[in-house]
């Protein structure tokens, strides 16, 4: 068959197979069917239930379909909560922080005022925390830290960079929220959404000790080129409210990561495998970078392999997840995730036989109500018959308007949880 022919043929086919394979690794990830196996027996004494994320929700749904109704409060994203027997949830603003986070995290720092020795605080966090819970530390308005926000998630900087100044422009970050329960014993469970898990970056870290200094934070907003106020500076030079690692107010803390991008990657993979006979090269959960030199380099990968494949061999399906990054240019609406699919478009040239998906597993890109976007041989078709210039919606940044118009876009809708970004390509024998 040629390869136009296979094109036309595998199209409906593979979309279908790579939709299939995200949903699979985002119900992977599902608190719902994931938490239960992480908690304890249920405390006799006095027990709290905190936390904040874009799956902090349906954690808590979990939590008390186990322990039946609790006391606490949880913040979410609009459009996240879920119904709770006990339990409040809140929805504030992400990614940008709004006046309603910063009034539910006072009442978080409120509900565990006076807890003893003998209490215990379950915590639960997810990615999305980092906006959430927010508490501006010294003189910093809730507008200049939205300013900050905005300006480093525009800014291209990689998620652990923006995490640091975040922390040290805030006074529940990075261990000050574990702080604010003690002496009471405190479980933090947590859903990994940071490339390595590395524990300290997810959600800002509220519940881990920081070594990172206000001096580095500062440097970071010297590095992107960020504006922030001269209060800013002299606070960043001058204090910092991290809590040190060995901090005896961390003592009585466990932090336990109990859901992890790599799970879901494993799980695409595994299905893969046994359900399409397909190939499979994992390039793990880790990857960081500008979407479209990531996109770039997968498309040359792909390229690659699909030369190496006999009319014999199995398709080979190429996974990946991490956190890449947008330095934002143009004046479009996009995300990591459409911005990749929109350079590897371009990277592959209608290069017949191969397809690629890539989705955020919240269900958002960006801050768009969008999880990413679909690409097939036919994509640069497709814009030229839209009269769309691929090229110049990558200059824009527009990846997502640019999706909507060829209908190749990744719609979810909240999807309760959050394990990072999927991407996955395709690669038919030629």
């Amino acid at each position: 068959m040629l390869l136009a022919e296979m094109t036309s043929s595998y199209s409906s086919q593979a979309e279908l197979i790579l939709r299939r394979l995200f949903e699979h690794a985002i119900v992977t990830a599902d608190p719902m069917e994931t938490i239960a196996e992480y908690l304890p027996e249920k405390p006799s004494s006095r027990v709290v239930i905190i936390g904040a994320g874009k799956a902090s929700a349906r954690m808590a749904e979990a939590v008390e379909r186990v322990w039946g109704k609790c006391d606490g409060i949880v913040i979410t994203r609009y459009g996240y909560g879920r119904p709770c027997k006990g339990i409040e949830i809140i929805e504030a603003g992400h990614p940008v922080p709004d006046e309603t986070g910063v009034k539910a995290t006072q009442k978080i720092v409120e509900l565990m005022h006076g807890l003893g020795e003998d209490d215990f605080v379950l915590c639960l966090i997810s990615g999305g925390a980092s906006a959430l819970l927010c508490a501006p530390s010294g003189t910093l308005t809730l507008a200049e830290k939205q300013h900050i926000n905005q300006s480093l998630l525009a800014s291209g900087a990689p998620i652990d960079q923006i995490n640091i100044v975040r922390k040290h422009l805030s006074a529940i970050k990075g261990g000050q929220l574990a702080a604010a329960a003690y002496p009471a014993k405190m479980l933090s469970l947590i859903l990994s959404d940071v490339p390595g898990d590395d524990i300290q970056f997810i959600g800002s870290g509220p519940t881990i000790g920081d070594t990172s200094t206000g001096q580095q934070a500062l440097q970071i907003i010297n590095d992107y080129t960020i504006s922030v106020p001269a209060t800013v500076i002299k606070q960043l030079n001058t204090q910092s409210g991290v809590l040190a690692p060995q901090d005896i107010q961390l003592s009585k803390t466990q932090n336990v990561i109990f859901a992890a991008p790599s799970q879901s990657l494993e799980a695409a993979a595994k299905m893969a495998t046994s359900d399409y006979g397909f190939d499979v090269i994992n390039l793990g959960d880790a990857l960081q970078g500008e979407a479209r030199d990531v996109a770039h380099h997968h498309a040359e990968q792909a390229i690659h392999i699909q030369k190496q494949l006999s009319d014999t061999d199995n398709p080979v399906l190429l996974l990946s997840g991490g956190e890449l990054t947008v330095t934002k240019n143009g004046n479009g609406v996009g995300g990591p995730n459409a911005e990749f699919c929109l350079a590897l478009a371009i990277s592959l040239n209608k290069q017949a036989g191969i397809f690629g998906l890539a989705g955020d597993t919240d269900g958002v890109d960006g801050a768009a109500e969008i999880a990413g976007a679909f690409v097939t041989p036919n994509t640069l078709d497709d814009a030229e018959k839209a009269g769309l210039s691929p090229q110049e919606s990558l200059t824009q940044n527009d990846a997502h308007s640019f999706f909507e118009i060829i209908a190749n876009q990744i719609i979810t809708g909240p999807t309760l949880t959050n394990v990072n970004d999927f991407r996955a390509i395709l690669i038919y024998p030629s």
